[in-house]
C-alpha cells in the first residue's frame, strides 16, 4: 500500500535525501513550516516507514577500493536452507556493498568494491566459488555508478 504524502511530506523527503544532516530549523525554513511541525512530520515519516534510516555514503575509492564489480551468482538447489547461510556469508564479506536476491537466470547480484583486479580474482576464486551451492558466477566490471539522489512516489 502506498503511503499518502502531501506536498510538505514530499518536500521533507526530497530535502532529507539530499542532505540527511540538515538541521530541523533549516528544514522547516525551506519547507515553509514551523520547526515543531517539521520535527513532527519527520517523526511521522519515520513511524510510517517512509524514512528507514539516516546514513553516511562513503566513497569506496577513497577507502582504497576503486574497482567495483557485480557478481551474478546462481545457486543450486535454490532453497532457504542454502540461501540464508549464503546471504549471511556474502553480507559478511568486507568487499560487499550490496546484495540483491533476484528473479531470472541468476539468483543473486553482489555489488563489491576491491583494491584491484588481483583482489577481485582472489575473492571470486578463493572465497566465493569454493562454496558448493554456487554453480555459476559471472563478473561484470563497473566503470561508473550514477544514482538518483532523491526517490519519491511515481505518478
Amino acid at each position: 500500500m502506498t503511503a499518502e504524502l502531501d506536498s510538505t511530506d514530499r518536500k521533507i523527503l526530497e530535502l532529507l535525501q539530499k542532505d540527511a544532516r540538515l538541521p530541523n530549523k533549516d528544514l522547516a525554513e525551506r519547507v515553509g513550516v514551523a520547526p515543531s511541525t517539521a520535527l513532527e512530520r519527520v517523526r511521522s515519516l519515520r513511524r510510517r516507514g517512509l524514512i528507514t534510516a539516516f546514513r553516511a555514503e562513503v566513497d569506496t575509492q577513497a577507502l582504497g577500493r576503486p574497482l567495483e564489480a557485480l557478481l551474478a551468482l546462481r545457486v543450486r538447489p535454490h532453497t532457504s536452507q542454502l540461501v540464508d547461510p549464503l546471504r549471511a556469508f556474502v553480507l559478511g564479506l568486507p568487499e560487499t556493498i550490496a546484495l540483491f536476491h533476484v528473479a531470472g537466470p541468476q539468483d543473486f547480484l553482489v555489488h563489491v568494491a576491491v583494491p584491484d583486479a588481483d583482489h577481485l580474482h582472489r575473492l571470486v576464486l578463493e572465497r566465493i566459488l569454493v562454496r558448493p551451492e554456487i554453480v555459476h558466477l559471472e563478473t561484470t566490471l563497473i566503470f561508473r555508478t550514477e544514482r538518483r539522489t532523491v526517490q519519491g512516489p511515481v505518478g
